[in-house]
């Protein structure tokens, strides 16, 4: 099993494998067919609250991993993408944000390692 982040607003390859969306709001000013998107697991999503006090903010990025872990830990959409995970040869994890180091994607990824 293969697993990639990608930006959702980087162009579709066919290395991507299975394509998946994993913000909990669709990616402003993208058309679903240019997306490309395959599934959509808003669920999987970190809470709002979580994702408002984050803010994308670097420094917090160690603790917002922390606790979106513990999200996980109690969420059925991360059984859906373990099984998504299991079914699929490669899977592309897609976010919206523009740091590429520090967001949900990275985060979902170790965790299913």
């Amino acid at each position: 099993m293969g697993i990639d982040v990608k930006r959702v607003y980087d162009d579709p390859e066919k290395s991507d494998g299975h394509r998946v969306l994993v913000d909990r709001l669709w990616p402003r000013g993208l058309s679903k067919e240019k997306a490309a998107v395959d599934e959509w697991l808003r669920d999987v999503a970190p809470s709002d609250p979580l994702r408002t006090w984050f803010g994308h903010r670097p420094e917090r990025f160690a603790e917002f991993a922390r606790r979106y872990r513990a999200e996980l830990d109690g969420n059925g959409g991360a059984k859906e993408l373990r099984d998504l995970a299991r079914d699929h040869d490669h899977i592309t994890l897609l976010y919206a944000a523009r740091d590429t180091e520090h967001n949900q994607a990275i985060v979902l990824r170790d965790y299913l390692a």
